[in-house]
């Protein structure tokens, strides 16, 4: 019988490197693109077991043999909030070299979504989230964020595990670019209605608060720019990623 104290020394043998995944839907997504995960821990598995079958049927199986029930105030001890679905596991990270050789991989089938400086873990699992959507090759970022820090885990609902997530290094102030032609988001760009975005290109937005840097801008083979209202500022990061990945996508759509 697996105790409380066997839960804690577990869960803290593997957290020091691991992700975690907080909430059902982060578990959910992990799972179905090959995350290993050595421990999942649920406060009620019929109640998970009940959203399994309405929206992962595919997994009740995995589930069953690798979820551990425990009490809340368990599982309190290990998460700093629990989920609204009193579920969280901790998953191993992918290999960094194994993610940097499928960005630098070519051909292309599809971009790779480049953040400068982003300032917001949040903005940056939404984007990852889009992403792994419209099946992306990877996002990568520049600065001192952490693409994998648990808030942007959260906020990608775990989909990090469906495509190639890491932050650039910096060589001699230049940043090491994946292959591949730069679209750099820019209000001065042309409008991205009248361009072609080609599989292979690099998408790069701006920070949250400055746009992209001057570095990154002095390298754009293209600078694009979306549709918008005059006398509006902006558009969220993940909304700018959306829509320049729906146009990059409905290129296709009559091939």
């Amino acid at each position: 019988m697996t105790t409380r104290n066997d839960i804690a020394g577990q869960w803290r043998e593997h957290a020091a490197d691991a992700v975690l995944l907080d909430g059902f839907h982060a578990l959910k997504h992990a799972l179905r693109f090959g995350a290993d995960v050595p421990l999942a821990v649920a406060t009620d598995k019929k109640a998970m077991f009940s959203l399994a079958a309405d929206l992962a049927e595919d997994l009740t199986a995995a589930l069953a043999t690798s979820v551990i029930e425990v009490p809340a105030a368990v599982l309190r001890e290990l998460v700093p909030k629990i989920h609204p679905t009193g579920v969280a596991a901790l998953a191993v990270r992918p290999s960094e070299r194994a993610n940097r050789e499928t960005l630098s991989r070519l051909p292309r089938t599809a971009p790779v979504v480049v953040l400068d400086n982003p300032r917001n873990l949040g903005n940056v699992g939404a984007v990852v989230r889009l992403a792994a959507g419209f099946g992306a090759t990877g996002v990568v970022t520049t600065g001192d964020l952490d693409p994998w820090h648990s808030n942007a885990v959260r906020a990608g609902a775990g989909l990090h595990y469906a495509t190639a997530v890491e932050r650039l290094e910096q060589t001699e102030g230049r940043t090491e670019l994946p292959p591949g032609p730069v679209f750099a988001l820019d209000p001065e760009g042309e409008d991205i209605r009248a361009l072609a975005i080609p599989d292979d290109a690099l998408i790069v937005f701006g920070s949250e608060r400055h746009g992209i840097s001057s570095e990154l801008r002095d390298r754009a083979d293209r600078l694009v720019a979306l549709p918008m209202r005059p006398l509006v500022s902006s558009y969220n990061l993940a909304t700018s990623v959306a829509m320049t990945l729906f146009r990059w996508d409905s290129q296709n759509w009559d091939a």
